[in-house]
């Protein structure tokens, strides 16, 4: 399916409805905490090194969403948060997740020296190994991590 991958600079000019109410069915409610938080100000994705990052399908529909935050949780630096990563039903298993996933990543590179993300999802635990994560940190807000390739990481080692 061809995609359009682009940062989401402001979300109140952004449809999510169907992707909220999506994965309010299958049980997921940090889509509608994504649209809470942006709305009330508590994270808008706007510090150094955040992003937000929207999918549209060729027909115009967003079909998946995906950001990057600053580590709230951690008290080292250089540590990134993947959040608020969804792709929707119809649209799994075509590679898109994989496509954001990467470009989340790409763009944490000039920014962070690993990115971390929590689930307790089996198949998003299958889809982050698949894509070089490690899992089962030990950490109570943290499943999973990835190390990344890049001019801050070489500094730091």
């Amino acid at each position: 399916m061809p995609m359009n991958i682009k940062v989401i600079d402001d979300l109140k000019q952004v449809d999510v409805t169907k992707l909220v109410e999506e994965s309010e069915a299958e049980g997921y409610r940090f889509l509608r905490r994504l649209v809470n938080q942006y709305e009330d100000g508590t994270n808008t994705f706007n510090k150094a090194g955040e992003v937000l990052y929207g999918v549209w399908d060729p027909a115009g529909e967003l079909v998946a969403i995906g950001g990057l935050n600053r580590d709230p949780y951690s008290d080292k630096s250089g540590v990134g948060r993947l959040r608020r990563f969804y792709i929707s039903e119809h649209a799994r298993r075509q590679g898109i997740g994989t496509k954001l996933l990467q470009e989340i990543l790409d763009y944490g590179k000039g920014h962070f020296n690993e990115i971390v993300v929590r689930t307790d999802s089996s198949i998003a635990d299958a889809f982050y190994r698949a894509n070089g994560f490690s899992g089962d940190l030990g950490l109570p807000e943290a499943t999973h991590h990835i190390i990344l390739e890049n001019e801050y990481s070489k500094e730091a080692n």
